[in-house]
Parts: C-alpha cells; structure tokens; sequence
C-alpha cells in the first residue's frame, strides 16, 4: 500500500499538472465508483495530502478523495488509450488522470468539503508532548501504534520498520516502556526517513508507480526492510524477520532494544 511518501509524491506532481486547469471529462469505469460525478468545467485549485489520501480542491468548495488502498495508482498521459484496470478518469486541457487499480480496493468520492489539517499528520501540528500523554502509557505494540493511522497519519509497514530500525527501539516494546527520549528519537526518525523518501518519490518494493510511471528510488536507502539475513548495516549482525500482527516485521536484535 502506497504510504506517505508515496501520496506526497502523486501530490505534488498533481500540482504541476492540474492546478489551475478545468476538469473537461470526468468517467468512471468502474460501478463501484459511480457516486463521482458532477466535475465537468470544475477547476482545480489546489491538491493537498492528508495522511494517505489525495485531496484534490476544486472550485466550487468541493474535494475529490482518492485513497489508493493495497494496489491503486494515478497515471498522466496525453492522448493515450485508457490503460488496462482503469477505473476513473479526469481529463484536463493537456492531459489525463487515470486511476488504475486490478484489485479494485482503491476510492474515489467527492467531498463537500476540504480536509482539514490534523494533529496525526507528522509534518502538520504533530505536538510530540500531547502524543506522549495520550499513547505513551498505552500496552501496544511501538510497531503496531506508530502504524494506527487513527494515532498518526501515514506511516505503514516499510517506513515503520525503518523508523524504529534508526532509533534504535525494538519493534515489540510496549509503548508504556518508551521513555520520552525514545520517542524524540523515533519522530526524528521518522521524519528523517519520510522526508528522504519523498525526495526519492516513494519506494517501489512491488506495484509502486509515480504519476509518470516511473519507479520510486527510496529502495536503494533501505537499512532494514526486505533485507532478512543481511548485515544490519549499524553492527553487523544478521537483520531478523518476524511477523507481528500478520505483517513482517524487519529488526536487528543487536541495535533495537
């Protein structure tokens, strides 16, 4: 499932290509999808990440929400044939979106409003202290936590392994252990890797893909994740695998107390 990094990628190449243009065509492929409608002559003028959803604003107050769920992309081409899985489509001026999606999890809706900031969101108006006050003394998992995206937006299975893997904090440790040093060092962490995999734009493990259809480049920055049996690259010490929470969990026991 594509995670903040990979959102904040599609985002901010929508903006190259569609702030300030008129929705000329708007399609849906897919009767799952049949409440998007009503976005003909809209023009867009603004698109926004809110943890792993793409918002795009249109004129009229209204917002397009696309979530792309386990294997959904967005795909720009000019005068090109719908591509295969094709679900939804908005033509502009120059140029089309297509949603792309075999598994057809991901969703499209229309919002009469526009998401708001929210305090879960790590680059918005995250306050470590309250974060600490309200989960710090909680019996989960540090994994499974930084992952609720009811706590904070965006961080999935790749990143939170890596986040923890630097910090040097053992996935399974209850979030009542950390002390307040450790959680400084893990939202510096991730922060860190997030802001290094946006400027990679995203990280292409398997389905991947940025507007263009290119793969990401943040594979090559990995220091854990997919790396079971390989030297930690901190110590030296083989990185272990586990599953936690039906997902695996990638760690050095070495490093991560």
């Amino acid at each position: 499932m594509p995670e903040l990094p990979e959102v904040e990628t599609l985002c901010r190449q929508l903006k190259r290509k569609t702030i300030g243009k008129k929705i000329i065509k708007n399609k849906v492929f897919d009767n799952k999808l049949t409440a998007v409608k009503n976005l003909k002559d809209k023009k867009i003028i603004n698109v926004e990440r809110r943890g792993k959803t793409v918002v795009i604003v249109l004129d009229d107050g209204r917002s397009i929400l696309i979530h792309l769920r386990m294997t959904g992309r967005l795909l720009w081409q000019s005068n090109a044939a719908a591509p295969k899985y094709t679900r939804w489509k908005m033509a502009l001026d120059e140029g089309e979106v297509f949603l792309v999606d075999p598994r057809r999890f991901a969703t499209v809706k229309v919002s009469p409003t526009t998401a708001k900031e929210s305090e879960r969101e790590i680059f918005g108006d995250f306050d470590l202290q309250k974060f600490v006050e309200r989960h710090g003394r909680r019996k989960t998992k540090v994994k499974s936590l930084i992952m609720d995206q009811n706590v904070i937006s965006g961080i999935g299975n790749i990143y939170a392994c890596e986040i923890l893997h630097r910090a040097g904090i053992h996935p399974a440790r209850e979030a009542a252990t950390l002390t307040k040093d450790d959680w400084n060092r893990i939202f510096v962490q991730a922060r860190s890797v997030l802001t290094k995999a946006i400027s990679k734009r995203g990280t292409s493990i398997s389905d991947w893909r940025d507007l263009y259809g290119r793969k990401g480049e943040n594979q090559n920055e990995l220091t854990c994740y997919g790396k079971a049996d390989n030297a930690c690259s901190f110590c030296g010490k083989p990185i272990c695998r586990v599953k936690q929470s039906g997902r695996g969990t990638y760690f050095c026991r070495t490093c991560q107390k």
